[in-house]
């Protein structure tokens, strides 16, 4: 899979996916949230990349003055200066013609309700720590683990 999706994302000028794939990471989820990278080009000079990125009109302006911490961010995720432009797209909100200027993330899986038994369970694990932020990193992890192993022994 990951072989297809290098593929996919280089057929687009993307030397790296983690740019596609982790996009709101990179510039944040407030420009995430209303952009979308769409294409890297290289010039024949070979001096620096344009990235091109999607926004529908009302952002555009917003999105123009940002354009030089874009351009950071997105050369830290590469780790080097591999974007010299970025060249901003326009849309109409509901896209060309399907409606694909869609820039919300996928909604997040609700998190299921932890059975008490097994709250109480990690808590207990977890009371010698001190360090409030280590006791409940801890105790969220030792949830998890009891959680999983509970349901794989109830698939069984």
């Amino acid at each position: 899979m990951q072989t297809r999706i290098r593929e996919a994302s280089e057929t687009r000028g993307f030397a790296v996916s983690r740019l596609l794939t982790h996009w709101s990471e990179v510039v944040g989820e407030t420009v995430a949230a209303v952009t979308r990278p769409v294409e890297v080009s290289y010039g024949k000079g070979g001096m620096g990349a344009t990235l091109t990125i999607l926004t529908t009109g009302p952002h555009a302006p917003m999105i123009e003055m940002q354009k030089e911490q874009i351009c950071e961010r997105v050369n830290s995720c590469y780790g080097y200066r591999a974007i010299a432009r970025l060249r901003i797209t326009q849309t109409a909100p509901t896209g060309f013609a399907e409606g694909q200027a869609v820039f919300a993330p996928a909604p997040r899986s609700a998190v299921p309700a932890i059975d008490p038994e097994i709250e109480a369970s990690s808590a207990n694990l977890s009371k010698d720590v001190t360090n409030d932020e280590l006791r409940l990193a801890l105790q969220a992890l030792g949830a998890n683990v009891l959680m999983k192993s509970r349901n794989g022994k109830n698939q069984r």
